[in-house]
C-alpha cells in the first residue's frame, strides 16, 4: 500500500492546476509538468502496464490526444499492441467510425478497421474521465470492431462529473482503473 501511496502522491504533485481554463470558472488539471518529469512519467507508465498485466489486455487503444502520449509507452512496457483512436477524418484507409453526443453538439471518432479484431482483449487508456462520452463511444468502436473490452484506465477521474456511472453499464463488468480521484 504504500508503494501506491508513494506513486498517488508523486502523480498529484506533478499536475498542475491551472485556474478559469479553457473559461472561467473552469480549474483545468495540466499534467505537462508529469509528462516533463522523468520519475513521474516513469511511474505513471508502469502503473498503466500493471493494468494492462491485471487485465489480460493483448492491445491498448488511446483516445486522442492525450491517450496517445499515455497509452503508447505504457503499451511499448507491457508488451501489447498500441491502436489510436482519432477524430473523424485523420486516419486514412478503412476506419470504422461511432458518433457520440456531446454537451453541446455531436463528435466522432474513427479507428483502423484492421486494427482490432475477435481475440484482442483492448484496454482504453486516457489522461482524464469527467463526463464519459469519448470513452463509451470508443467501447462501442472496439466492440463494433468484433474484439473484447477488457477495462479502461485513466490517469485522472473528475468523479463529480458522473463519467463512472455512465460508464459501467458499457463496460459490462469490465474494470475501471483511476489512477487519481479529483
Amino acid at each position: 500500500m504504500t508503494e501506491l501511496t508513494d506513486v498517488t502522491t508523486l502523480l498529484l504533485s506533478r499536475i498542475r492546476d491551472v485556474a478559469d481554463y479553457p473559461e472561467p470558472g473552469v480549474m483545468f488539471k495540466d499534467i505537462t509538468p508529469l509528462l516533463a518529469d522523468p520519475a513521474a512519467f516513469t511511474a505513471l507508465t508502469d502503473a498503466l502496464a500493471g493494468i494492462v498485466g491485471s487485465t489480460g489486455a493483448t492491445k491498448i487503444v488511446g483516445l486522442e490526444a492525450r491517450g496517445f502520449i499515455l497509452g503508447a509507452p505504457a503499451a511499448v512496457r507491457a508488451g501489447v499492441g498500441f491502436i489510436p483512436v482519432r477524430k473523424a477524418g485523420k486516419l486514412p484507409g478503412a476506419t470504422l467510425s461511432q458518433a457520440y453526443d456531446l454537451e453541446y453538439g455531436s463528435a466522432e471518432i474513427e479507428v483502423h478497421a484492421e486494427d482490432l479484431s475477435s481475440g484482442d482483449r483492448v484496454l482504453v487508456v486516457d489522461d482524464v474521465l469527467a463526463t464519459g462520452g469519448t470513452a463509451e463511444a470508443s467501447i462501442q468502436l472496439i466492440r463494433r470492431a468484433g474484439a473484447d473490452v477488457a477495462g479502461l484506465a485513466v490517469l485522472m477521474e473528475l468523479g463529480f462529473l458522473g463519467g463512472r456511472a455512465r460508464l459501467e453499464p458499457a463496460l459490462a463488468g469490465a474494470p475501471l482503473e483511476s489512477l487519481l480521484t479529483v
